[in-house]
Order: C-alpha cells, then structure tokens, then sequence
C-alpha cells in the first residue's frame, strides 16, 4: 500500500482545484517531481510551474508517465472530451481516476474511457483553497482499499473528507458542502448591507460579518453541542436575538433554504444526463 510520500500523480486541469490539492500535497510531504500536471490555458499551467515547480503541459497526453493516480479537474462541461482523448493513455496506464466534476458518474468515466477503472468521485468545495475544504468520496466496485486510502491522503491534505456508499449521495454532498459556501456568502452579502442601513460603515459592516462569521463556525466545530442548542444560547427570551429569528421563522427561512438545497441536488443529477 503506498502513502502519499511514493505516489505519482498526474494532474489533467489545472484550475484552483488542481492548484490547491497540488499546494496541499505537498505541505503534506509530496514533492514537485511526483506531480505533473496538463492544461490548454496557459496563465493556469504558468501559475502551477511558478507557484509549486510542477511540471506542466498544454497537451493531455504529453509525458503522461506511470501514474499512479490521474486527477480529472475539469468542467462538466468538457468531461467527455478530456477522456476521450487521454482513453488511450488510461487504458495502458490503468491508474486510478478520480474525478472533481460535479455531476458526472463513474458509470459515465468508465464508458467515456473504455475501460473498467476504478473511479472515484469526489465533491471538493472552495475552502479546500485554504486547506479547509469539506469533501465527499465515492467509489465504484473496482476501486481497491488501497485505492481508497491513497484517495483520503489526497483529499484530507486539503480539508476533512468523508466516504459516502450510494453514487446519489455524492450529488447530496454537491447541494450541500458543495455549494454550500456560497450560501453562506450570499447570507453575510445580505447580513452586511443590512448593517450598513442601519449605520455602520461598509468596513465596519464587513470587519464584523466575517468574524462573526468565523466565530460562529469555529465554536460550532468545536463545541460538542447541537447547533439548535448553540442557537437557543444566544437567544434570551424576548431579546433582540429572538426577535431576528421571529422574522426569519414567520419568512419560511427553512422552506427557503429547503427548496435551495434541493433545487441544488436536483441540478446535481441532471448534469450527469445533459452531458451524457
């Protein structure tokens, strides 16, 4: 079983994902020389080279190598395309696939490829840019343990990761950790310009929002209690805290944020069949 000090890895996409999985790779211990990486643009392959000394290409095909372990971060959009055209590649290497692209199955991977891989399907989100990343796994019946415990290195060197056991799962994770930030920056976008009406400066208004943004995910990590308990500690009866989440509740926030997860996980499902 290797650990992620002796593994190959080739990068096909070389985007932010790429760049901050490749970035945590290796403050985990990997060094430039176990990564390649491929990508059309090349402001993206120029970052990669400059920032990680990773060696890059404008080909998906060129200097492919031995890998170990090939990372397919592009849009869903081109899924199909990439893999066609590194197929021949993936066949005589026979590593193991892991994919970031939301939406698109391993059945899919596997048929665009021609091949019987292992294929894993991960949902990575934006923190993951700052080693906070909240990432779901799933992986189809070729994937070896060994496979699975290479995967948990590479993710968890970028946030925490967890394994889901049904395929659909994966498209739940997309709706939540997925997406997920960007509810939360919506939310803090509303938050603050509601404290710039009310009189505070749109630096004060900002400073404010994302710490307590931050306090209040850090103690909800970090405190053993439910996150309705940590509520109702901030709530005093009749207060102005209770007078906020009056409004929200008497608004159907949790139908809102209901239907917006679910809305969410249904798109999740039908880029698989748009992209077929």
């Amino acid at each position: 079983m290797k650990n992620i000090q002796d593994m190959r890895i080739r990068f096909v996409g070389a985007g932010n994902m790429a760049a901050s999985l490749i970035g945590g790779l290796i403050n985990k211990g990997l060094t430039s020389s176990q990564m390649t990486a491929s990508d059309p643009q090349k402001n993206q392959r120029d970052y990669i080279e400059q920032q990680f000394q990773v060696q890059t290409f404008d080909d998906n095909n060129a200097h492919f190598g031995m890998p170990d372990v090939v990372v397919v971060a592009v849009k869903p959009q081109i899924m199909k395309v990439v893999l066609n055209d590194v197929a021949a590649n993936l066949k005589a290497v026979n590593p193991l696939v892991i994919s970031v692209a939301a939406g698109i199955t391993t059945e899919q991977i596997v048929n665009w490829t021609h091949t019987n891989h292992g294929v894993i399907r991960t949902m990575p989100n934006t923190p993951a840019l700052i080693g906070q990343g909240a990432i779901g796994m799933y992986a189809n019946n070729q994937v070896t343990q060994a496979q699975k415990y290479q995967t948990e290195q590479i993710m968890d060197a970028v946030g925490t990761s967890i394994w889901v056991d049904q395929e659909q799962q994966i498209d739940a994770v997309t709706a939540l950790s997925g997406s997920g930030p960007a509810y939360f920056f919506m939310f803090m976008e509303c938050l603050q310009e509601a404290a710039e009406s009310i009189g505070l400066s749109s630096e004060q208004a900002a400073l404010l929002t994302k710490k307590t943004a931050v306090g209040a995910s850090l103690l909800a990590e970090r405190s053993p209690e439910s996150l309705m308990r940590l509520k109702d500690r901030v709530t005093s009866p009749n207060g102005t805290t209770y007078a906020a989440l009056q409004t929200f509740e008497q608004n159907n926030m949790k139908e809102i944020v209901d239907r917006a997860v679910h809305a969410a996980f249904t798109r999740s499902i039908e880029l698989s069949r748009v992209h077929d």
